[in-house]
Order: C-alpha cells, then sequence, then structure tokens
C-alpha cells in the first residue's frame, strides 16, 4: 500500500492550515486545551497535597463553619459559609454570561456580546473583590487564641460553652512595652508587630474569671461514650466540636501558654493547624490570581468587542477562547471550594 507524503512546501499544503484541524480545533483553540490541562495537573497537585495533609492532621483542623463566619454590613453576626456561597454564586453565575457571551459570537450579534461580556466582567471583579475581603478578616482573626510552648493553641469559652475573644478576656497591667525594630535596638533585630495583650495579661484575666475555661483545637466527636465524660455545656450536642477542658485543666494548660496569636498568617493561626491556613492562603491566592487574570483579558477582549475587531475578523473565536479559560477557573472554584469549606 502506497503512503503520500504532503511536505510544508507543497501547492495549497500548509503546515497548519485551515482544513484537516486536529479534533475541529483551531491552533488557538487546542493551545488553550494544553494550557487547561497542565494547569488543571497543577491545581490537582495542590489539591491533593492538602487532602493528605488534612488526613494527617484531622485532629486539629479547623471546623470551616467556625472560620468563615463573616457577612459584610452584618457586623457581629454570626453567618457561617453564607458569603463563601453568595460568592461561589456569582463566579458561576459569570460563567452562565460567559456561555451566553459566546452563543452571540455564534450568531454575529455584537450589541449582545459586549453586554454579556460585560456583565461576566462585573462578576469576576465582585469575586475578586470578595476574596480580598475574606483574606483581610482571615488574617485579622476574630476572637484570638493563646499557643503553649509545646505548639498547642488554646481558645476561650465561658461556662456555657460560648466563645470569648482576648478582649473578654485578658486584663490590663500596667507594664508597656515597645515592638523591637531595626531604629529602635541592635540594627539585626526585628521582631513582628506585638498582640494587642501580652500572655502575662491573658493569664492575669483567666484567674480572676473562674468561669473561663479553655477550648483546645483538638475535634470532640459527640459519641455515646464521650457524652457520657461531658458534665459541661449539655447543650452542645453538635456532631464534631472542639473540646472544652475542666477549670483545673485550663489552668495547668495556661501556664505554658508562650504566645498570643490574633488572626492568621504563615506561622501561626488562632484557628487551628498552621497548615491549613499555609494552604488556604496559597490555592485560594492561586486561584484569586487566576480569576484576576481572566478579568484582564476579559477587559482586553471587551475592548476589542467594542472597537469591532472581531466584526472585522468574521469571527469571534477569541470570545469563546477566553470563555474556555473563564469555564476552567469557576470549575477549579468549585473543588478548593469543596475541600476548604464543605467536606
Amino acid at each position: 500500500m502506497d503512503a503520500t507524503v504532503t511536505t510544508p512546501g507543497s501547492v495549497g499544503q500548509k503546515t497548519w492550515g485551515g482544513g484537516n484541524e486536529p479534533m475541529s480545533a483551531s491552533y488557538g483553540k487546542l493551545m488553550m486545551w494544553f494550557f487547561i490541562v497542565s494547569d488543571a495537573l497543577t491545581f490537582s497537585g495542590f489539591l491533593a497535597a492538602y487532602g493528605f495533609s488534612r488526613f494527617k492532621f484531622i485532629e486539629t483542623w479547623p471546623l470551616a463553619d467556625e472560620v468563615f463566619t463573616h457577612f459584610p454590613f452584618l457586623h457581629g453576626v454570626t453567618a457561617p459559609m453564607y458569603y463563601v456561597a453568595l460568592m461561589t454564586f456569582i463566579l458561576i453565575f459569570s460563567s452562565v454570561t460567559m456561555v451566553l457571551a459566546v452563543d452571540a459570537g455564534h450568531q454575529m450579534n455584537k450589541k449582545k456580546v459586549t453586554f454579556y461580556m460585560f456583565l461576566t466582567i462585573i462578576g469576576g471583579l465582585i469575586f475578586v473583590g470578595s476574596q480580598a475581603w475574606e483574606w483581610k478578616n482571615f488574617i485579622k482573626g476574630e476572637y484570638g487564641a493563646v499557643e503553649t510552648k509545646g505548639g498547642s493553641l488554646l481558645q476561650f469559652v465561658d461556662n456555657t460553652g460560648k466563645r470569648l475573644s482576648l478582649a473578654e478576656v485578658a486584663q490590663s497591667l500596667p507594664k508597656e512595652r515597645e515592638t523591637l525594630t531595626r531604629n529602635k535596638g541592635v540594627w539585626f533585630l526585628e521582631e513582628a508587630e506585638l498582640p494587642t495583650y501580652s500572655v502575662a495579661e491573658v493569664q492575669a484575666g483567666f484567674a480572676a474569671n473562674p468561669n473561663i475555661l479553655i477550648r483546645t483545637e483538638v475535634i470532640y466527636h459527640d459519641t455515646p461514650a464521650n457524652r457520657a465524660d461531658k458534665t459541661l455545656q449539655p447543650g452542645l450536642q453538635k456532631a464534631k466540636h472542639k473540646k472544652i477542658l475542666t477549670r483545673a485543666e485550663s489552668e495547668k494548660m495556661l501556664a505554658n501558654a508562650q504566645y498570643v496569636v490574633e488572626g492568621a498568617n504563615l506561622v501561626r493561626n488562632e484557628y487551628g493547624s498552621k497548615l491549613f491556613a499555609d494552604f488556604f492562603f496559597f490555592i485560594t491566592g492561586f486561584h484569586g490570581f487566576h480569576v484576576f487574570s481572566g478579568v484582564i483579558i476579559n477587559i482586553i477582549i471587551f475592548f476589542n468587542v467594542l472597537l469591532g475587531t472581531y466584526e472585522r475578523r468574521g469571527t469571534y473565536e477569541m470570545v469563546e477562547k477566553v470563555g474556555l479559560y473563564w469555564h476552567f477557573v469557576d470549575l477549579v472554584w468549585v473543588f478548593v471550594f469543596t475541600v476548604f469549606y464543605l467536606v
């Protein structure tokens, strides 16, 4: 059987022409698919590492319902996961508007493409802004905690199990301290910003109020065997919550306190395991960078649509290509949302 070989120099043939398109995809769309597959493998590696770490430190992993409780303009109102759910809805809805923009492009309807691209951009900007707001609250913290010399995290509750902030526990002492900076001491010495309260002030406030107890970072499963030992907080019969110590146990643990922890950063985390904060900043930040990049690309495409660039070309394929990327970042968020907030 004879084989026909076509070289790039043959008449009517090109290395990549309008015909013989692999999987009926143009060069640009195929390259976008290659990028999406490679990026999907990167995110898969990150999420797999998160899953392994959480499984290893499952007993001290923060509970999402206790971490993500804020909602804009509702200060002091506990709304676990409400705002995260709203963010997710907005991002998914922006994927719908992108589908409508691509469909309008197939119909060569410039007016509809412009309108739906605009809605997609607005949705992306709201999501990125919401993620920045969520980061701010996560970094700032809400209640605060104390870390012992052994690395255990101690949170404070009253005798009914209600969480108490450091402001409600600590007692002001006359001693003052300044943050050590290079212009105030030895040139090579510097330390992080001092917490609002010192360990001594927290210990003094705890000693002065016998109704304050310590809640550890260890998750307490409400089983029949454990419930029999639970003499405190009879109303807290939840499937999963943090273990509350007796007064004697609390005093013993607080005696080993070394740091006051407010909020979360790459070194300490008031909510629980330090790795949770590390993964949260890295994975949500990496995804947020993708969304922000998508918004910038969408804005460029939007202005090209307004200028009639694609109408003159006779195709809105660029809208379709950027739409593939946008659907990808939306899909990735579904997985990030699931592993960080739901599981």
